[in-house]
Order: structure tokens, then sequence, then C-alpha cells
């Protein structure tokens, strides 16, 4: 079956596949979301393992084509990951008694999905035109439920990059900084251009990420991103300079924000630590208007 290009599909080599199977190192009380299967490179040797699999593919072809001959530990859903709600599915999969998954299904923000005994994992080969969106509904998932153990994903190189950069370095950015509040990340696999076929025009990068309680305390996370998103479009910019438009929509002072952060107004967004983002943020929850954000 031949790739499509609205998918960005590149579907990935076996020998690869296997390389990157080996540094999962999956386990028969796993249960994985994988996001794009494609034609089932990794799908395949990950059931091998005995795991349970959610298996995610937006190409209704490529979906019938690997469900004519999956495994019984392999769900098939087709469909748009970033519309799905795979927490029933998940939920339905895992060890855990009906009446805990009921409670799991009502419950609020922060609840952990995951049960003793119990590993959600994710790996997927993600289409690079869509690779920023799906990071962020895995990360609004986590940051819902505690739902992942970790995450194995293959990217475009120059993103995964940017992720891995840590907060303060001039590669840092607004996704970086979201994922490393929640995740460790670290760098698995580099693999050329041929490892895929069609073989895209860059390099691309395995990373990991290791989910763990947050690195900082955030009050309100909308309130959060909104100011590092906003932060660093001024990303050159003195930090003083690329705070007054946020701090103006909260009717909020940028210089007695940082301030109160400690931090000296010439610096650029791009220098600040996480442990400084989280002293704005909490600045700007404390003093912003009613009905803001």
């Amino acid at each position: 079956m031949k790739a499509r290009k609205r998918f960005g599909q590149h579907f990935l080599e076996p020998v690869w596949a296997r390389k990157l199977v080996e540094a999962i190192q999956p386990a028969p009380t796993d249960t994985f979301l994988e996001i794009g299967p494609g034609r089932g490179a990794l799908t395949r040797p990950l059931a091998e393992s005995g795991a349970r699999i959610v298996a995610v593919e937006i190409d209704r072809d490529l979906a019938a084509g690997l469900a004519a001959d999956a495994p019984p530990n392999v769900t098939l859903v087709t469909g748009d990951f970033l519309e799905l709600d795979v927490l029933p599915i998940l939920l339905g999969l895992m060890p855990q008694e009906p009446a805990r998954q009921a409670a799991l299904r009502s419950a609020g923000p922060r609840t952990p999905a995951a049960g003793p005994g119990a590993r959600v994992r994710v790996v997927g080969n993600l289409p690079y035109n869509v690779s920023s969106p799906i990071l962020f509904r895995l990360l609004e998932l986590q940051h819902e439920r505690e739902l992942f153990i970790d995450a194995t994903l293959m990217l475009q190189q120059e993103v995964a990059d940017r992720i891995a950069a840590p907060p303060g370095s001039r590669a840092s950015g607004a996704l970086s900084i979201f994922l490393q509040i929640e995740a460790d990340v670290t760098r698995l696999l580099s693999l050329p251009p041929g490892a895929f076929r069609p073989a895209p025009k860059v390099r691309s990068a395995v990373l990991r990420l290791v989910f763990r309680p947050p690195a900082v305390s955030i009050r309100d996370t909308a309130l959060f991103q909104a100011m590092v998103r906003r932060l660093f479009m001024g990303r050159r910019k003195t930090a003083l300079n690329a705070l007054r438009p946020f701090a103006a929509t909260l009717g909020a002072s940028a210089e007695a924000a940082l301030a109160a952060a400690g931090i000296r107004p010439i610096r650029r967004p791009e220098t600040l630590q996480l442990t400084e983002l989280a002293r704005l943020a909490e600045f700007f929850s404390s003093a912003r208007r009613p009905s803001v954000l």
C-alpha cells in the first residue's frame, strides 16, 4: 500500500523497527497505545511480547489491512488520535476491577488512571506535520489523568532536538518547557532517511519521555501555557518586553511580575528556568482580574 502524503506517511523499515522494539523492551504486563501503526512494523513485534496494544490509525485502508491479520492482543481503532477519547478503550484493556474502571471514568483531574500493576505506554512513528499537536494531546491526557508511564516517539530530528533542549538553552521553546515539566526526556536513536519508505528529506530521532510528578507546581495550567507561549513569541526580546502584552491582558504589571519572581528584566525568555517560569505564573494567577482567561 502506497504512502499517502496528506497523512505524512513514511513507513519504518523492519530492521529499524526491531531496533526500536529492543529499546522499548515491552513486557507482557504492558498496555500500549500506538499512534499511527501504519503497516504494523512496530505493532507486530510489540504484540509478540504478549503486551496489549491499542493501535489508532487514521488511514482506513491501512487500518483494514492491519486488522485482517492482527493478533488477538491488538485492538485496532480507526480514527484521528487528536479527536478520539482513548481513555475508555485503554481502561477496558487494563487489569482493573470494573468498579475502579467506572470510578476512573468519572474522576476529576489528576486522578491516576493506571492502577497497581498496570502500565500504559505510548509508542508511535509520528507524522511530522502533526507531531506537535499529538504531543500536546498526550500532555493533556497525562495532566488530567496521569495515564502514561512513558512514551517512545519517532520525530523529525529538528523537533526532537528542540524537545530535548534543557530549559535556559537557545533551542528551548514552549513545547520543550511543557513536556519537561511532566517528563524526563532522553534520546534513544537517530535514524537516516533510508530507514523509511518512502525516504523523507530529513533525519529522524527517537525520544523517550518518562512521565513523573510535575517538576514545578503550576496552579493554573491554562494561564501558565498562555504565558509561556507569549514569552517565546518574543524570545529574542528582553523578558520585560516579551511579557508586557500578556501582563496587559490580565491588568497586571510585567515589571512587578519579574520583580516578584526575582528575574532581571533584561534577560531573554529563552534563558528562564522552569522554577522562574512557575514563579511568574504564580504572580499572574494571584494578580489577574476576575473572568480573565
